[in-house]
């Protein structure tokens, strides 16, 4: 099934074809990049080719920046620092990430605990490379550790603390929608009026494709060359988040990492969701709370002024809020 929805307000793009650096006739530059473990993807106008090569640097080195920060994978980011001493005492965190973690948690309350960050003491039990799951005793111990009520915040000391040992977090599920947001600022300071940045599975428009919509398309979840949704769209963010990104099968049960913070499990419920929102913050965040939550989870997204939602279930049906229902 293809559907091409109506022009909707507010308006990302998706799907583009990736190239390396390119310079179009009109004044388009285009860059791909391999960056916090994903592809990056810049594409803007620039009126002079030095301002967009510029511009373009620019959105590269803030994601290096927030890969520097947030990696689970380097010893000396902010956020490995916190993991090892957030149990032991208060870890007085940065301005950015305090705010970073402020809005995890309340994401969290929102979602009655169907995201949460601290998830991440099972999350990191599971090797999709290497098709490892824990065993339940593993899984057991692990799930003893996740609870996001756990993380304490003090806004007046910016401090992060633990209630206990052997908690940690990850930002995944945060971070690149963080750095879409981050690099379009940097664009808008920089003076552009038409990009489009892409970490992933998270995107951010800024403007249009100068008098046109951005296109974003929503892949089928088990066939990469079809599309179930093409969405038009303006100065806005899109997440999805899908089964088939990182996942290994065993015994007919696809483990994927998309983790419910309850069980610790893949939730099977749906294949896919996709989420247009003001910011890539709210975007991800939504995208990751509906897949755990499945269908229902739509009514969270109804509730959030300017997000939308696209739901592929488990039998392959369509879902949309009412933002996005066709006409």
């Amino acid at each position: 099934m293809q559907l091409s929805l109506p022009l909707w307000r507010p308006q990302i793009a998706a799907g583009l074809p990736a190239r390396r650096t390119l310079v179009r006739p009109a004044g388009w530059l285009q860059r791909d990049e391999a960056i916090m473990g994903t592809a990056i993807h810049v594409e803007l106008w620039a009126d002079r080719r030095a301002d967009g090569e510029a511009a373009v640097e620019a959105v590269l080195a803030e994601m290096h920046r927030i890969d520097r920060c947030y990696s689970p994978h380097k010893p000396e980011s902010e956020l490995s620092r916190l993991n090892r001493d957030a149990a032991r005492a208060p870890f007085i965190a940065s301005a950015e990430m305090f705010g970073l973690l402020q809005r995890a948690q309340a994401f969290a309350a929102l979602s009655d605990g169907a995201f949460d960050i601290s998830y991440a003491a099972v999350g990191r039990l599971y090797d999709y490379r290497r098709g490892i799951a824990p065993d339940e005793h593993s899984l057991a111990r692990a799930q003893a550790l996740v609870g996001w009520r756990g993380i304490t915040l003090d806004p007046t000391t910016r401090g992060v603390r633990f209630a206990r040992e052997g908690m940690c977090i990850d930002l995944g599920g945060f971070a690149k929608g963080h750095a879409v947001d981050c690099a379009v600022a940097r664009l808008r300071a920089l003076g552009i009026a038409n990009a489009y940045v892409s970490a992933g599975g998270d995107s951010r428009v800024l403007g249009d494709r100068r008098g046109r919509p951005w296109s974003v398309a929503i892949r089928h979840p088990r066939d990469a060359s079809r599309h179930v949704a093409v969405l038009p769209l303006e100065d806005v963010a899109v997440s999805t988040s899908g089964d088939y990104e990182r996942f290994f099968e065993r015994g007919g049960v696809r483990h994927h990492h998309l983790i419910d913070p309850a069980t610790g499990r893949s939730p099977a419920a749906v294949h896919s969701v996709t989420i247009v929102a003001e910011d890539g913050l709210t975007s991800e965040a939504l995208s990751k709370t509906v897949f755990v939550r499945g269908v229902q989870g739509l009514a969270i997204v109804e509730q959030t002024p300017g997000a939308d939602a696209v739901v592929v279930d488990a039998t392959g049906r369509l879902h949309f809020t009412r933002g996005l229902q066709p006409q």
